[in-house]
């Protein structure tokens, strides 16, 4: 089947969550060309050069288009969280993005509730890293890059087809290339959701607010009094520091000019009067953004040879900052899967967990963000939730479960009955040879074998195996996945052959 993009408006995704496709009969089995790449990725944000990067491990060809002709240059600070720096750990990219950021202390923040960490974070990377979102983009691109991928700005994706064989994919220059497989990481307003025709249900924006970075004209002291107050009631609202003179703000967006409008600085100046009775003599902006809390989740990840990822499958509100971390963690769980694919040796519904382990993790997310944005309003009945919580979170226990939620260390795939370790993701520990996320630097499966009497024979060009009687795991083996997911435990060599031949197909001969 063939879709091509019609000229649409460029609404937000809350507005307009689908595109009219229209069927070509332009062309035919005999236009169609040899495959010139394995996999196709629209969009080069965060979860697509991440993703390219994990497919160019087992050699995929992999090309990135991206629509914009410049990666973007708005000074936005994300934060990585520490499931998504255990995974730069895993690759090796770590000590190359630390350079870049700003480490601070991994604490609870569910709506805004600050609480101290709770004890027993298990995790080597119990922190947070702040770091402009323009760099990481930048560094991951490059990594994808060295790797291979081939990256190609100011391309978009206007249609494509798909068959038995694979995906022709045609850009808006009327371009066509071929490839085995197509993603769309290419955003909210993904193109390649619309015209898949996934449905994107939820909730359009309720609330937006107005973020950016900018310099004030008056005494911090002053800004931080005033803010304290403010914050009593509205905790959608702030002035904090971000850098010599520069403060990131926050206020609601109510009344200011037209979404489809990027803010300009008189609109912070008209709300922070609003809010706060002064616009602090705001001056001199670096970035300006607006944002919704609409919440939407794509129907399917998958049709067929085309897979959406990132913000093409979910939105939600920014709070917590859990989004960029999201779609990176979606592109560890597609990578290996798609090249097992595509290089012939993955089992027969492999490529079908992307969306049974991937999509729960987001309906998760979403309510948590959803639970949050509840306890930020200056409602009577929602005031009074936010003071339990904020009494319940004093107990280590909820406070954890909590932390757990936003730093995505505390998500188990379900991969049948077992310890409670199956299907979690493995810390970091010591072994031998170092710590354990340095032999994942490969993106293969480990088995991690502690009675010394395993093998992987047969798997051996998949799989990696470390017998080691020290490494610190109160177990006696594990079966790793590539995204570091403990996939079986136990002793027994027919137990892991089983376990080996379901996440790495059959053995080779």
């Amino acid at each position: 089947m063939r879709f091509t993009a019609e000229p649409s408006s460029t609404d937000a995704v809350e507005r307009d969550s689908t595109v009219s496709a229209r069927p070509s009969s332009s062309a035919s089995d005999t236009d169609r060309v040899p495959h010139a790449y394995d996999v196709i990725i629209a969009g080069c944000g965060p979860t697509g050069a991440m993703l390219a990067a994990e497919l160019r491990l087992h050699d995929v060809r992999v090309l990135v288009v991206e629509q914009q002709t410049e990666p973007a240059s708005a000074v936005r600070i994300v934060g990585l969280h520490i499931r998504s720096l255990e995974l730069m750990a895993m690759r090796g990219l770590l000590e190359r993005i630390l350079p870049h950021g700003r480490k601070r202390p991994a604490s609870a923040y569910f709506a805004a509730i600050a609480k101290p960490a709770p004890p027993g974070l298990d995790s080597r990377y119990a922190y947070l890293l702040g770091i402009p979102q323009p760099v990481i983009e930048r560094l991951l691109e490059e990594h994808a890059v060295e790797l291979g991928a081939q990256v190609r700005r100011g391309w978009a994706v206007a249609g494509f087809e798909q068959d038995d064989e694979g995906v022709t994919v045609e850009l808006a220059d009327g371009e066509r290339l071929r490839s085995r497989y197509l993603v769309g990481g290419d955003g909210a307003r993904s193109t390649v959701r619309k015209l898949l025709g996934v449905g994107f249900p939820g909730e359009p924006a309720r609330t937006e607010s107005l973020m950016g970075e900018m310099e004030v004209g008056v005494p911090p002291e002053e800004v931080a009094v005033t803010v304290a107050a403010i914050r009593e009631t509205h905790q959608r609202f702030w002035l904090r520091p971000a850098g010599v003179g520069v403060y990131s703000v926050l206020v609601p967006a109510a009344g200011v000019s037209d979404r489809a409008e990027p803010p300009t600085l008189e609109d912070f100046k008209q709300q922070l009067h609003a809010v706060a009775g002064t616009d602090f003599g705001v001056h001199s902006p670096r970035w300006l953004s607006r944002f919704g809390d609409a919440t939407r989740l794509a129907d399917r990840y998958r049709v067929g040879r085309v897979l959406l990822a990132g913000d093409a499958a979910h939105i939600h509100p920014p709070i917590g900052g859990q989004g960029l971390n999201l779609g990176v963690q979606d592109a560890f769980n597609l990578g290996w899967k798609l090249a097992a694919q595509i290089h012939g040796w993955a089992p027969e519904t492999l490529l079908d967990t992307y969306q049974t382990e991937r999509r729960p993790v987001a309906e998760a997310v979403l309510d948590n963000t959803r639970a949050q944005t509840e306890l930020l309003s200056t409602e009577p009945g929602a005031q009074a939730v936010r003071r339990l919580l904020t009494e319940l979170m004093d107990f280590d226990e909820v406070n954890l479960h909590l932390l757990e939620k936003i730093t995505a260390i505390g998500i188990r795939y379900d991969f049948g009955t077992g310890p409670d370790l199956l299907g979690r993701r493995l810390r970091d520990i010591d072994v031998k040879q170092g710590h354990l996320y340095d032999l994942l630097h490969r993106g293969r499966g480990l088995l991690l074998d502690r009675t010394e009497r395993l093998t992987v024979d047969g798997w051996s060009d998949r799989v990696d195996h470390l017998a080691d009687s020290t490494a610190a795991l109160d177990a006696p083996s594990v079966l790793l996945r590539p995204d570091g997911h403990v996939a079986w435990i136990g002793d027994d060599q027919q137990d892991v052959n089983d376990h080996l031949s379901r996440w790495f197909g059959k053995p080779a001969h």
